[in-house]
């Protein structure tokens, strides 16, 4: 029988408990962890890119257009210039002599062409201002000795370029085909002869990359030529193909020397000669050739800029092509720039073959929009204008031109 008095007792104790807290521990169940959305990264905003805004807006014919430098025969735009520009909307024009007579018909020259082309995207006024035997100055400028002359009798060649930098864009000109990296290495050839700054890679590289120092110093943008080399020929591609016979290996021993160390520094602008490098390519001339414009210039040896071929009115050109496929195949070789110097039935024939080509599909959009992307590109970075140039003062040029004879 339970004892009574236990029963009290229990109670109490149960009490107790319950007021110390005596109940079973409860682990507490942990407080949900808030879920956090994520804010999103934003995108970043694309860098606009003029150049490709520009290019995007060009019509097929405007691009083609780009492609190509015209001659004039006049000492005024006249029709072919306005043609050529105006109609055509060409990338650049080329002077010769018989487009100059004095210092201010040279300057209104220029600022004419400009005219014509009013606010659409500025020109190449384009000259082969070398000195010597090639000078395209009107005849109140001193004339400047040739060029193998002037290094010869101990000339800065630095100085040399900031002169034909002043010399052109005094009378509103921006590119100058002067750098002759030709190697004289055959003492009969006389297309180049004197216009070469030495017969030995390492004079001609040591001078010539120092006259494009100096003509970019002055705002002038520098071409170098004949590439692949035209001072081993005998012939003068004016008038017939030249050929040379030696393999890439010795080309790479001499020839291609001073070339490579004008890419290596940057050099914008490549002309390539009309010269059948037999060994490399056997059937097309240099600037018609894909083993010799895509193959070596632009893969093996680096060249990111603009390709642009000798006039392609030259018999070496001329008489085994027709204007219009020449200019087809330069393009198809991997050229940007193609030079038609004279007539304007040559600027037709060319534009004509080069639109039906990429119409069609013969020529790529692909392959035309990489060409005019870096003639646009180039004439941005060089900051060419439409603006007009004032006449010159001459007695201050032949000063400067003075002081830098040796």
């Amino acid at each position: 029988m339970t004892k009574r008095w236990l029963i009290p007792v229990l109670l109490l104790m149960v009490f107790a408990l319950a007021a110390c807290g005596g109940q079973p521990e409860v682990t507490p169940t942990p407080e949900a962890t808030p879920t956090v959305t994520p804010t999103p990264t934003p995108e970043p905003t694309p860098t606009p890119d003029p150049i490709a805004e520009r290019l995007a807006g060009m019509t097929v014919e405007q691009k083609v257009g780009q492609l190509l430098v015209a001659g004039i025969d006049g000492l005024e735009p006249g029709d072919d210039g306005a043609q050529a520009v105006a109609d055509y909307q060409v990338g650049g024009m080329i002077l010769f002599g018989r487009n100059v007579e004095s210092a201010g018909q040279l300057t209104q020259l220029t600022n004419g062409l400009k005219a014509l082309n009013g606010d659409y995207v500025p020109l190449f006024l384009s000259v082969d201002q070398e000195g010597g035997r090639v000078d395209r100055m009107p005849r109140e400028v001193d004339a400047l000795p040739a060029a193998y002359d002037y290094i010869q009798a101990g000339g800065d060649p630095q100085a040399r370029g900031q002169v034909l930098a002043a010399e052109c864009a005094a009378f509103g000109l921006n590119l100058n085909f002067s750098t002759c990296l030709d190697v004289w290495s055959n003492p009969e050839n006389t297309v180049i002869g004197d216009r070469a700054y030495g017969t030995d890679w390492e004079s001609v590289t040591q001078a010539g990359l120092a006259v494009n120092q100096g003509l970019t110093e002055g705002g002038v943008i520098p071409v170098v030529k004949h590439f692949p080399g035209h001072g081993d020929t005998l012939e003068d591609s004016h008038e017939t193909l030249p050929v040379v016979d030696k393999t890439l290996e010795e080309l790479k021993e001499d020839e291609l020397k001073p070339f490579q160390a004008a890419v290596d520094q940057g050099v914008p602008v490549v002309m390539v000669g009309h010269i059948l490098m037999r060994q490399i390519d056997p059937e097309n001339p240099a600037s018609l050739s894909d083993q010799v414009v895509t193959g070596l210039l632009r893969q093996e040896m680096g060249f990111d800029g603009v390709v642009c071929t000798d006039d392609l009115t030259m018999a070496a050109i001329s008489d085994s092509y027709g204007m219009g496929e020449a200019a087809v195949l330069a393009v198809e070789a991997g050229c940007d720039l193609l030079l038609v110097c004279h007539e304007a039935d040559n600027l037709t024939a060319a534009r004509d073959a080069l639109l039906e080509a990429v119409n069609s599909g013969r020529i790529s959009m692909d392959r035309l929009d990489e060409s005019v992307y870096r003639l646009l590109a180039l004439k941005a970075e060089w900051g060419l204008t439409n603006l007009p140039v004032e006449e010159p003062d001459i007695e201050a040029l032949n000063a400067r031109l003075q002081a830098i004879l040796p």
